[in-house]
């Protein structure tokens, strides 16, 4: 008898885990690698935040709390959204989570019955799909290609939506492609997701990583939408576990039940933190960051085609670049592992984010300082022309 559900054998793997898995191995053999894999950058919580946690500790709070966060911490929420963004949110609509994926797992739960299905672009965040498996219900991938920024339009809603499908989920900006949806797009994605009968889901979790214009929030253009979001990329906290979603106020009393099923609460110290991340020196230092990650995105964006990798779309948020290795590979998981060994240098495959073209496809994480970025550069020009 197989000890794993059905269930857990169609959640695939991550393989950008294996493979960081393996680079930290074959550091611990003496290897230097250069880590462009795993979507954390190299710097650290801001030393007012972290300060922020330690009083919280100093002081004693480290019970629980209330199943959707800290009423002051989703109070700071919602004024940040009026301060930055000029929306008005209600407190009581932004419920805090363990992490993101805290967020997604309380709304997949909420808002997917079996068989339900979630559309998806494809490329995406694979965990989103699994997500929705979790709960019997599918993810709906959509083949996106760089002619419409690897983003779902209005016109896959229309097209793609079928009878069990409940919610279309987007991402701006987008992993692994970095591309940002207009505030235009994003209404017209809801007005399409309202015409079917369905929600529209958007991740906002890269919020902030943005290098063109000014990073925005679908909530400015449909109030009705959902929101997802984290405080691990914009505000550096990865390993601090703590995400938020917005939702509509009638669906507040059954995502509580169910955090208090779920989680019960999120992690404590992490919400004392994130309060004290809305101060002018903090948002100083994310400024800064954001500025160095900039330099990073344009240097990759200048180096890459030089090596043969083609960019058809610059990234305009997060800190990826997506490229086109065809001229290479069409098996992208045994290019990254082979890069890996004979380089150093690790990379994420794109049959991490979905199927369609995935095997041409690399994502790079520019989550590394420029002096690790030309040396890796020099050590894969050097080994592609060996090839």
């Amino acid at each position: 008898m197989s000890v794993n559900t059905k269930r857990s054998r169609e959640v695939q793997p991550f393989q950008v885990m294996a493979i960081l898995a393996e680079a930290h191995a074959l550091q611990a053999q003496g290897q230097d690698i250069i880590h462009l894999e795993v979507g954390e950058p190299d710097f650290p919580t801001p030393e007012p935040v972290t300060e922020a946690a330690i009083r919280a500790l100093r002081a004693g709070h480290t019970g629980y709390t209330p199943a959707l966060g800290l009423p002051q911490l989703r109070e700071r929420l919602a004024q940040y959204y009026h301060e930055r963004f000029g929306v008005e949110v209600a407190s009581s609509r932004i419920l805090l989570t363990p992490g993101a994926s805290g967020a997604l797992l309380l709304l997949a739960a909420a808002r997917l019955n079996p068989g339900d299905g979630l559309l998806l672009a494809d490329p995406g965040y694979p965990c989103n799909r699994h997500f929705a498996r979790v709960f019997e219900a599918h993810g709906q991938l959509v083949p996106c290609g760089p002619q419409q920024k690897y983003q779902l339009t209005a016109a896959d809603i229309e097209q793609h939506w079928q009878a069990n499908t409940q919610a279309a989920l987007v991402a701006t900006p987008a992993n692994p492609t970095g591309t940002v949806l207009s505030l235009s797009e994003l209404e017209q994605l809801n007005q399409a997701c309202q015409a079917q009968g369905g929600e529209l889901w958007v991740d906002e979790i890269y919020q902030g990583l943005n290098y063109g214009d000014a990073p925005e929030t679908v909530l400015s253009v449909a109030d009705d939408a959902v929101v997802l979001n984290s405080f691990s990329k914009f505000f550096g906290m990865t390993g601090w576990r703590l995400g938020w979603t917005v939702v509509p106020e009638s669906w507040v009393p059954a995502m509580d039940t169910l955090a208090q099923n779920l989680f019960l609460a999120p992690p404590t110290p992490a919400q004392y933190a994130a309060l004290g991340a809305f101060t002018p020196d903090v948002m100083a230092i994310l400024e800064e960051r954001r500025q160095i990650l900039a330099e990073r995105r344009d240097y990759l964006l200048e180096a890459l085609p030089t090596l043969g990798f083609n960019v058809p779309v610059a990234p305009e948020g997060a800190f990826y670049v997506y490229a086109d290795a065809s001229r290479f590979t069409d098996d992208s998981l045994s290019f990254c592992a082979r890069i890996l060994r004979e380089t150093g240098v690790a990379l994420t495959p794109g049959v991490d984010f979905g199927e369609y073209r995935a095997g041409s496809h690399i994502r790079f994480a520019f989550t590394t300082d420029l002096t690790r970025l030309r040396e890796a550069i020099e050590r894969l020009g050097n080994w592609l022309e060996t090839l």
